[in-house]
């Protein structure tokens, strides 16, 4: 959540980057923001076409970075501040002059939680609020944040590198605990791009977090080093968490994963049936 960033309601994906202490920020997320475009791949496309200067410094205004996506990190173009003030010059849009103060004010606001970082946190929980998650559900959900950077710390530090590892060994813990990957489980919830875990209700979140602390403790007590170590005890760490769900259910009688969200309910309506025709059984939730 930390790399969203809200233009008027409007989520711009950036990705910091500590070579030059900058922002960079999802082109397409911009403008989407800026023209409400159906297809901002499109937009881009005629805007380079119709502004030479622009197509021919692309290149330098636009790198290709690793985002974080629903999917996993993906590369996608991306420009920092300055660049996206060139870019806006291409883009008619009564957004535009808002837009330059919002990047202003982005930019302040990184130096801020630099020199504080309990700030960033705070922003963080904010930007649940305004998508209308209640306080309990946003305690559990940044504890499970805190939890999650230290198990991928731990393994950066045990030779687990490439993004396609961290995606394999955060399956085996779902699996593990859950039974299912965490791309079967979003088709459970009616989901699409949107994060997984934002849409888990409390019970979900909890066994989510046990899994990912328990995979932290046997990690550090058998000393795992890279992918293949650390691969097992993932697959330790999902089980106890899997074991104690299990538990849970035995004793009440009722089922932890459920296909509950936190979508709209016009769009929930949308992507459930959508899931329930991949699935196979209709999916209910509120």
């Amino acid at each position: 959540m930390s790399s969203i960033k809200l233009f008027e309601s409007k989520q711009i994906r950036t990705v910091w980057n500590e070579q030059d202490q900058k922002w960079y920020f999802v082109v397409e997320d911009v403008v989407l923001a800026l023209t409400d475009s159906k297809d901002p791949k499109q937009y881009i496309k005629r805007m380079r076409q119709r502004d030479d200067e622009l197509a021919k410094g692309w290149v330098q205004f636009v790198p290709t970075l690793l985002v974080e996506t629903a999917g996993g990190k993906q590369r996608m173009g991306c420009a920092n501040a300055k660049g996206l003030l060139r870019i806006i010059q291409s883009i008619p849009s009564p957004k535009a002059e808002p837009f330059k103060l919002w990047l202003a004010q982005v930019g302040s606001d990184r130096l801020d939680e630099i020199e504080n970082p309990e700030l960033a946190t705070q922003r963080t929980r904010e930007l649940y609020k305004i998508k209308g998650y209640p306080d309990d559900w946003i305690e559990k959900r940044m504890r499970s944040i805190a939890i999650r950077e230290e198990l991928t710390d731990e393994w950066k530090n045990r030779g687990v590198k490439e993004e396609i590892e961290y995606s394999i060994l955060t399956a085996e813990i779902s699996k593990a605990t859950f039974g299912l990957t965490p791309s079967e489980y979003k088709k459970v919830k009616g989901l699409k791009s949107q994060n997984l875990r934002d849409h888990m209700n409390d019970l979900e979140l909890i066994f989510s977090m046990l899994g990912e602390a328990s995979t932290t403790k046997v990690t550090r007590a058998k000393n795992a080093k890279g992918f293949i170590e650390n691969k097992v005890a993932a697959r330790i760490g999902g089980k106890i968490a899997g074991n104690a769900l299990k538990e849970l259910e035995k004793e009440s009688g009722e089922k932890v994963i459920t296909s509950e969200n936190y979508l709209p309910e016009k769009k929930k309506t949308q992507e459930l049936k959508k899931g329930s025709r991949n699935f196979g059984t209709p999916l209910t939730g509120k």
